[in-house]
């Protein structure tokens, strides 16, 4: 016959811990903290704060620092617009017979609601108005009708005799009852005292809800002592041990009201100098219920993987070897592991997404057999699971209810060097780091003395293997660069500290923690050289322009000038048809020249005005069949363009670096001076795209 105790450890205002223990060996744990006291089973008065469609839900304030979040799902019909509808215990309204959200609850509307969920990370906690008050034997549910047999009984004879027992009964109107498993077997005298009992209860918090304003509390859970001890305490337990006399009183007094009849001698004070759980071997057993790998007794082990909305379980057979076959090597390990998988998932506390990796088994008897026994382990944890059948690469997928964040969670924090991660750079990766935001800080203009601070290690590195590019790259950019080690910095934390000229120091943007590639920035100083390249050019133009129109040639001579009609280099003769072998006069040359920068300025005019064009159509304005206008606000035209606008043109293409591709032409890129690279032998190497 086994051994079953409960183990209360107590620390009055500060933690509670409770152990289930059978033969020795933990089963159950349950903690709770005064700082992470739990909302779970509080029933409130809120506030609507917001409704939204679009997730079909709504925000409630029930008093707490963040807002409850309501689901359409767990709304009740009494909310629904039109008739009051009833609910049946068992029955519940499906999600596509009920109306939308927005047509429930308005904002500033009054609800209320109770906490099934805390909240995890930064999600508020999870709300429901289906109201329920746990008692010993029975489950309170205001707004429902009709009893009803809780879902965990599954014997059919032991349901029927609930069944009858409850048809004794005589339950308020409009008020709801479930049996618990702890209820199987009880007679109707049992059952009755709990039905007053939560009957008076409901009825205090009801004045609560007529009296205070929202948000408000209406009702409280009991701590975890009592919670523990009404849902857990059942006939298999032989032993209650508390070390605490103010505990162990209140619990006392809990048995005496609730269990009148539990055998005397069944709860204990342990006075005993060693501390209870080191005395039960608890704090061993407590130290590796968080590690990643997990032993099993014959010989296999478990890795399991927690994230935040999924944890995987692998199955490992490590030095366990059946004697028969691969195949009853894989059943035997894989039946090992789940007796364990389920006690882990009790233990931590694991909920969500769980997905377990068990080792292939080809016969689907084992399979079957596997799915029986998880089916059978489940059935012991209070919180509600769903499993699938074993897919063909060996998985088991199964969901567990999540009312708290896991232990872990409440244990440790995240590390603040990984992040939670559990991995942090190599020192030469984070000097490759170092380096390239060194390289992007001392090309900023504003930039004349940069400030590293580093890790010895990090800093040994830069100052060692680094130590001449640094010094390539202070004499290509004359700005200096300093290496400060810090002993108290981590082996992966970095500290920038640029300043300007003067000493002030110089925010750096966000790319210096994540610096961009260099080729981005040559880029950017390619495009500026374009500019100003073709700010020359358009100079040159405008001053050829000038000179062509005050009548002279390139040579700065004015044209020869004579009396005879239709002379050299007049209008008549530039009209007529040239000869084969004569030579074109000075005065022909410097009009075709003039004619032909004019076509080219007409060119860039046009190509400008198609791009200003597909700005105004991608940007919704006018553009197809509407006249631009210039600047002095007339109507512009096509006809030749004078001195201001081609200037005006030149400018706008210059200045505008994101114009299409027709309206600049194409130059290569090339690496800029300074912009280096390196590689593991220390050698500068040039960067190109």
């Amino acid at each position: 016959m086994s051994n079953k105790e409960m183990l209360i450890n107590a620390v009055e205002g500060e933690e509670v811990r409770i152990a289930v223990v059978q033969d020795g060996r933990l089963e159950e744990l349950y903690m709770e903290r005064t700082s992470a006291e739990s909302h779970v089973g509080n029933i409130y008065k809120g506030k609507v704060v917001n409704v939204e469609p679009s997730i079909q839900a709504a925000f409630i304030d029930f008093g707490e620092a963040k807002n409850g979040f309501l689901h359409i799902s767990d709304l009740q019909p009494q909310y629904f617009p039109g008739p009051e509808r009833k609910e049946e215990v068992g029955k519940k309204t499906s999600r596509r017979d009920r109306p939308p959200i927005q047509k429930c609850l308005r904002r500033g509307q009054e609800i209320i609601v109770q906490v099934t969920k805390e909240g995890i990370g930064t999600k508020g906690p999870t709300l429901t108005s289906y109201l329920s008050i746990p008692g010993r034997f029975l489950v309170l549910m205001p707004g429902m009708s009709k009893l009803g047999v809780s879902r965990k009984i599954e014997d059919d004879e032991a349901r029927r005799a609930v069944r009858k027992v409850l048809e004794e009964l005589t339950p308020p109107k409009n008020m709801g009852f479930i049996v618990r498993t702890a209820g199987v077997g009880r007679p109707k005298r049992e059952l009755q005292r709990d039905l007053n009992y939560l009957t008076r209860l409901w009825n205090q918090v009801a004045k609560k809800i007529k009296s205070d304003k929202a948000p408000a509390e209406l009702y409280q859970e009991s701590d975890l002592v009592i919670r523990t001890v009404r849902d857990v305490l059942n006939t298999e337990i032989d032993r209650i041990v508390v070390d605490s006399e103010k505990v162990m009183q209140r619990v006392s007094d809990f048995m005496s009201i609730a269990m009148p009849r539990a055998p005397k001698g069944l709860l204990e004070h342990y006075s005993g100098p060693e501390p209870l759980f080191h005395k039960y071997n608890i704090e061993a057993e407590l130290e590796r219920i968080n590690s990643r790998h997990v032993d099993l007794p014959n010989g296999g082990s478990l890795v399991i993987d927690q994230t935040e909305a999924l944890v995987a379980i692998d199955v490992n057979s490590g030095k366990y070897r059946s004697q028969a076959d691969a195949e009853r090597t894989a059943f035997l390990t894989d039946m090992a592991a789940a007796d364990e998988v389920c006690r882990q998932l009790r233990l931590r506390d694991l909920g969500g997404v769980i997905v377990i990796d068990f080792i292939d088994l080809r016969d689907r008897n084992h399979q079957r057999d596997l799915e029986h026994k998880l089916r059978d382990l489940l059935k012991k944890d209070r919180a509600r699971t769903e499993f699938t059948r074993m897919s063909r690469f060996g998985l088991v997928e199964m969901t567990r209810q999540r009312m708290r964040p896991s232990l872990k969670r409440s244990l440790y924090q995240d590390c603040p060097h990984c992040n939670g991660s559990g991995l942090i750079k190599t020192p030469e990766s984070l000097s490759f780091d170092v380096m390239r935001t060194i390289q992007y800080a001392l090309v900023l203009d504003n930039v004349s003395r940069l400030e590293v601070t580093v890790s010895p290690v990090v800093g040994q590195f830069l100052n060692n293997r680094k130590r001449r590019l640094l010094v390539q790259l202070e004499d290509q950019t004359r700005k200096q660069v300093l290496i400060n080690i810090d002993e108290n910095f981590g082996a992966d934390e970095v500290r920038y500290n640029a300043v300007d000229h003067r000493g002030a120091t110089v925010q750096l943007d966000a790319r210096v923690q994540q610096p961009v590639h260099l080729q981005q920035r040559q880029r950017e100083q390619q495009r500026r050289r374009q500019q100003e390249q073709e700010r020359d050019v358009a100079r040159d133009l405008d001053r050829e322009d000038e000179s062509g129109d005050s009548g002279e040639d390139e040579s700065g001579a004015p044209p020869q000038q004579s009396d005879q009609p239709a002379a050299e280099g007049s209008p008549e003769q530039a009209a007529a048809p040239q000869q084969d072998g004569q030579p074109r006069q000075e005065g022909e040359q410097t009009g075709e020249k003039r004619r032909g920068r004019r076509r080219r300025r007409r060119g860039g005019r046009r190509r400008n005005k198609n791009r200003d064009k597909s700005a105004q159509d991608a940007a919704g304005q006018p553009g197809d069949g509407q006249p631009t206008q210039d600047g002095d606000g007339e109507p512009d035209d096509d006809g030749p363009p004078d001195e201001a606008d081609a200037n005006a043109e030149v400018e706008t293409a210059i200045t505008e670096p994101d114009a299409a591709p027709d309206a600049q032409p194409q130059v290569a890129e090339t690496a800029s001076q300074g912009a280096w690279d390196w590689d593991d032998d220390d050698s500068p190497v040039a960067l190109e795209d």
